[in-house]
């Protein structure tokens, strides 16, 4: 007569909730660590669109006397905005989704075309705050003259846009993607 030794090896069912639990954890970690690290990256693509924008209009009409006629369209079509910015030959998005208009202004000045705008709409209030009280260039030679925040404008001693400014004056003030910013140069 044989006997057999009979081992079970393997995981009981505690251990294997305890394993499911620590691996739970670890990903809800991994989700907000990937979160926070996707809203810094929108962030700064966002200000590079911002900077790239505004580098290409100037560049481009630098020989110009001033912005007469320049619009969204014109923009895409002479090739100033970035071709991942490009939705249709007359639609620009930002990294939020957003829609981005560019245009010319008039300056206080009152010469038409004196100025041009970028204008980020679709933000969320946090990228409002960080994108409104970032230095654009407040000096005379950065040409930029005022930034719109929702409704409150900033010109001058107001630049660049405090962070009461941004918080306090209900210009950030805007649902999850309602915020829009607007940049005035010359």
């Amino acid at each position: 007569m044989r006997y057999y030794k009979d081992e079970q090896s393997g995981r009981s069912m505690v251990e294997m909730l305890g394993v499911l639990a620590i691996i739970g954890v670890l990903s809800v970690a991994g989700i907000a660590g990937y979160s926070k690290a996707m809203a810094k990256y929108k962030l700064s693509k966002t200000t590079d669109q911002v900077s790239m924008l505004v580098a290409n209009i100037r560049t481009l009409y630098s020989g110009q006397r001033n912005y007469a006629g320049l619009t969204t369209a014109k923009a895409i079509a002479f090739g100033v905005v970035p071709s991942e910015m490009v939705i249709s030959p007359e639609t620009i998005s930002n990294a939020y989704s957003g829609k981005v208009d560019v245009g010319e202004e008039t300056p206080e000045s009152g010469i038409a075309g004196g100025a041009f705008k970028v204008a980020f709409s679709g933000l969320g209030r946090d990228t409002c705050i960080a994108l409104a009280t970032s230095d654009w260039g407040s000096g005379s030679s950065s040409g930029l003259i005022k930034v719109i925040v929702g409704q409150n404008e900033f010109t001058g001693e107001k630049l660049p846009v405090s962070l009461d400014g941004a918080v306090d004056s209900g210009s950030c003030d805007c649902t999850d993607s309602s915020c829009k910013i607007a940049w005035i140069y010359l």
